[in-house]
């Protein structure tokens, strides 16, 4: 396997060949995996919120079996919800950034678990949310027919991965 030196193209080039691997269906490819993993270095370059953190936090949320939400997602890094609520969603997102960093991990789609704070109890993502999340899935790879079923297949899967690691976080 050749190994690429991607320190050395361009942000723009990283994401035109992610796209064209995402376009055809090449999501397992090394090097796709090579293209995400330096995405989401130099998103952490740029972010104030921590992906490190910010895992950490889903986990715990998946294995006490509950759903958190984006403000305490944002005060997981430190950052006021004010600062954090412009870099947490969209493409290019921090919640984007984080399902690339489950798909890179064998995780499931931990995101499936953070809601807005009116939400929590329910688990239910807002139409927005869903949106974003569905779209996310599918350029990881995923197939879908039915994207509320699919969000709640996601969510059990965080519960279900919680119940198999309830040590992991010590």
């Amino acid at each position: 396997m050749t190994k690429h030196d991607l320190t050395q193209k361009s942000s723009p080039e990283i994401e035109r060949w992610i796209a064209r691997h995402e376009e055809r269906g090449l999501t397992t490819e090394p090097l796709y995996i090579a293209l995400l993993e330096e995405r989401v270095r130099r998103a952490q370059e740029s972010h104030k919120l921590q992906f490190g953190l910010s895992l950490t936090h889903l986990k715990r949320s998946a294995i006490e079996q509950r759903c958190t939400t984006y403000g305490a997602l944002a005060a997981a890094s430190g950052v006021e919800w004010s600062k954090a609520r412009h870099q947490m969603n969209g493409v290019n997102g921090h919640l984007d950034r984080l399902l690339d960093i489950c798909f890179l991990q064998n995780l499931p789609l931990l995101t499936a678990i953070c809601v807005n704070q009116g939400n929590v109890e329910t688990g239910e993502l807002g139409q927005d949310a869903l949106k974003g999340f569905i779209t996310g899935a599918k350029r990881l790879g995923f197939r879908i027919n039915d994207t509320i079923e699919f969000h709640h297949a996601c969510r059990e899967e965080c519960w279900a991965w919680g119940r198999d690691n309830m040590d992991a976080l010590g």
